[in-house]
């Protein structure tokens, strides 16, 4: 099969597609023959040699993918058949032709999506899901604030804080950015190249905000504390500015009275992964399909084909992108 590779560390340049062995499913797996699969962060660290996959997953790039079901592996509980029409949660090996995956990591792509946009759901979805409920316990009528509100897991955080009843709040760099954004129904928008922390105190009138989502890190923490409210709580899940800090964060912090709480979805363990999927497909995964009243959709930037790699990376690298970059796979 073809998959996308490279051969050492380094810049956009040094991907390209490559025949490599097809796998083959294992105790309780599927074979997917993969339509697409959409990029994500840790695939521009995992290039740069910066994000090693977790031990047992594989080398190849890619968290997510969408296609079909081509094979059962032994031992399956038959919740699948061959030719099914599935979308995966992924450690690795999204970004090629065919991925085995564990039967309960699939889920039903819901009527009325293609292939790409299914792609975009599993990894910035359930992130954003797990992120939101699981992890930072939203309750109604919060002020959540969602740093790279214009991202893929950004994108979802939006309309998900919605549907929870809370108020999404976001940072994007661009004006453009924020009016998406706005347009998929965050409450404000800040630009993060000026002070959000003083713009966030002005809309929710000195209160701060109950909840932070963030995949900045270092660069943002005083800002982040400054107008986070009394209680409130702060989900790191990425370090896009940074992992050091330099001054008083934990006296500050204590003067809130905040949580920080840090959350990672790729190196957890299949149990963990199987309850989360099972969790979003029964509350989350209705609400996709067309004929929902309140339907939420995957926001797609670009999709371009796995030969494009390299052009994928680099428009990736350049922050130019509002929801999901998404790579068609050679069919």
């Amino acid at each position: 099969m073809l998959a996308v590779h490279f051969d050492q560390p380094g810049g956009p340049e040094n991907l390209y597609l490559k025949e490599v062995a097809k796998p083959r499913p294992g105790e309780g797996e599927v074979l997917l023959k993969v339509a697409a699969s959409a990029l994500n962060r840790a695939d521009l660290l995992q290039r740069l040699g910066q994000y090693a996959p977790p031990p047992g997953a594989s080398s190849i790039l890619g968290l997510e993918a969408s296609g079909h079901v081509a094979e059962l592996g032994p031992g399956c509980q038959g919740h699948w058949k061959i030719g099914d029409l599935a979308m995966a949660l992924l450690p690795g090996g999204g970004q090629a032709q065919y991925v085995t995956v564990p039967e309960d990591l699939l889920m039903p792509i819901p009527e009325g999506l293609s292939l790409s946009q299914a792609a975009a759901i599993p990894e910035a979805w359930i992130t954003a899901f797990q992120l939101l409920h699981l992890v930072g316990n939203v309750q109604v009528g919060d002020y959540v604030l969602i740093h790279a509100g214009s991202s893929g897991v950004g994108t979802a955080a939006i309309q998900l804080t919605r549907k929870a009843g809370a108020i999404p709040l976001v940072t994007a760099g661009s004006q453009h950015k924020l009016q998406m954004a706005e347009k998929l129904g965050a409450a404000a928008g800040f630009n993060y190249r000026e002070d959000f922390s003083e713009a966030t105190l002005r809309f929710t009138n000195g209160v701060g905000v109950d909840l932070i989502l963030d995949c900045i890190g270092g660069s943002y923490w005083e800002k982040n504390v400054n107008c986070l409210a009394l209680d409130g709580r702060w989900v790191l899940y990425g370090l896009i500015g940074g992992a050091d800090v330099s001054g008083p964060l934990f006296s500050k912090l204590l003067f809130k009275r905040g949580s920080l709480i840090t959350s990672l979805l790729r190196s957890r363990d299949n149990k963990y992964k199987q309850t989360l999927v099972k969790t979003f497909t029964e509350q989350i995964l209705p609400y996709f399909s067309k004929d929902s009243p309140q339907r939420l959709l995957p926001v797609l930037d670009r999709v371009y084909q796995a030969t494009d790699i390299q052009a994928a990376h680099e428009y990736m690298e350049a922050n130019k992108n509002v929801g999901k970059i998404v790579l068609e796979l050679p069919q």
